[in-house]
């Protein structure tokens, strides 16, 4: 087989790939250090946002990766790997895509036990189900029952790294870092800060929520495969002295991320404008305090000015885009190709538990609806690109995870493309590699995903 690359797709070699039958070569043994999955694989070589999608991704129909001590070793046609590392063990996925685990950028894995809530806007929804769950937190044992349940959800949908939003609670953040670290899972998260329009149970002050995440911090940030994020929840639920208490934290450790939302509502916008009136707008409550940066993350990010989004791109933050969350409590529409054309970088998540599925399949074709309302219909490339190597991207963790790119860490997901029999019937008739993928986007959910590499070891 020959790979189909940069738009040279070959109708007759897809089919043959496709009614291709052979035997599974045998799997991995402790004793094995190198080990080659084979099936249709996608890379990318560059963004199918900047260059046709075609051109931006390496699909192979009979495709292989190569993994050696817990990374990608190589990829490209399976003929080639084959011959290269002839006694290497064979893993074959007929009918399935090996691509990189998806990194779902922006998620409260406190609010698990709570998804799919019924109605309300997002400041009643915070108070009648997010806050009564969160307060459940102080309880180091429910923390780590929550977070270990959480991150199996997660990687039941071949989702492989999350960054997640805690609580105030510190015994949150070190569930969720020690649930990861169990997994041996790539991990974000932080401890969520807020002083101000929440629940007594739910405050800390600006001096503790400095100290919390100093100490979280040194304990966690770097540590395994763990990333620390600052994260005060958004401008509304901190003091003006909490928010410069984490920009000096961040100005202390400017290694960490800092997670936070905006924009997310067009009432909570006026709400901030209220609560701050002598700043320019919301994103400038951020900035004022030194919480805007290149490593900062802004989850939602629908209501923005044309100020505001010139400010992101300029310093390079990314946005994350949370579509099933956004339509599920009525944020907006999320203007994914106009960011993207102002040189704003985008993520993509589930935003559980207001994003209403755990399976960022769902959340790519939730993305795809939403840009069908905005005029723009969004390739599989580019879905797929931004819950992988733009959700990289948005986590500053590109050279590590999210492409399938030599020396990065073998994350690795593989997709049945005939999971079920609806997808089946479309995948049979498929004429390229694409329109038998994009089925499986929107109709796909964890019964898609077949097998899970963390690091090199393949999930139970």
């Amino acid at each position: 087989m020959y790979p189909i690359r940069r738009g040279v797709h070959s109708q007759k070699l897809w089919f043959t790939y496709h009614h291709l039958q052979t035997n599974v070569g045998r799997f991995k043994t402790d004793e094995d250090k190198m080990q080659i999955l084979r099936a249709m694989t996608l890379n990318f070589v560059d963004d199918p946002f900047d260059v046709r999608p075609e051109i931006a991704t390496q699909l192979h129909c009979d495709g292989a990766v190569c993994i050696e001590n817990g990374q990608i070793k190589d990829v490209g046609p399976y003929d080639r790997i084959a011959k290269t590392y002839p006694n290497s063990p064979v893993q074959h996925y007929p009918n399935h895509l090996i691509c990189a685990g998806f990194i779902d950028a922006h998620v409260h894995y406190p609010q698990t036990g709570m998804i799919a809530s019924w109605g309300k806007r997002l400041i009643d929804w915070l108070n009648s189900y997010t806050f009564p769950e969160e307060m459940k937190f102080n309880d180091p044992a429910y923390a780590k029952t929550v977070a270990g349940r959480y991150l199996d959800l997660a990687l039941d949908h071949g989702t492989t790294t999350v960054a997640s939003f805690c609580t105030i609670h510190p015994q949150s953040v070190d569930a969720i870092f020690q649930a990861a670290q169990s997994r041996n899972m790539r991990i974000v998260a932080g401890k969520t800060c807020m002083d101000r329009n929440a629940p007594d149970k739910l405050r800390d002050t600006a001096q503790l929520a400095f100290d919390d995440s100093n100490t979280l911090i040194h304990r966690w940030h770097g540590i395994a495969r763990g990333t620390y994020a600052i994260t005060p929840r958004f401008s509304p639920t901190s003091t003006p002295d909490q928010l410069a208490a984490l920009g000096a934290l961040w100005a202390e450790h400017p290694s960490c991320l800092m997670q936070t939302h905006i924009s997310e509502q067009t009432d909570e916008v006026e709400w901030v404008a209220r609560l701050f009136p002598n700043v320019r707008d919301y994103l400038d409550t951020y900035e004022t305090y030194g919480l805007l940066g290149s490593r900062g993350i802004y989850g939602h990010a629908i209501h923005l000015e044309p100020r505001e989004i010139d400010r992101l791109a300029e310093v390079g933050a990314a946005v994350v885009h949370c579509p099933t969350s956004n339509t599920f409590i009525g944020s907006g529409l999320f203007d994914t190709a106009g960011l993207r054309a102002a040189g704003v970088k985008i993520g993509l998540a589930t935003d559980t538990g207001a994003g209403s599925n755990f399976s960022m399949l769902r959340t790519m074709a939730a993305a795809y609806e939403i840009g069908q309302l905005r005029g723009t219909a969004l390739h599989p490339a580019h879905l797929i690109w931004l819950a992988t190597v733009g959700s990289a991207q948005s986590l500053h963790l590109q050279d590590k995870i999210g492409n399938l790119t030599i020396g990065n860490e073998a994350d690795i997901i593989a997709i049945d493309l005939a999971s079920t029999p609806a997808i089946a019937q479309r995948y049979a008739q498929a004429d390229d590699p694409w329109q038998a993928i994009f089925p499986t986007i929107m109709m796909g959910d964890d019964r898609a995903i077949s097998a899970c590499w963390i690091a090199g070891e393949k999930r139970a």
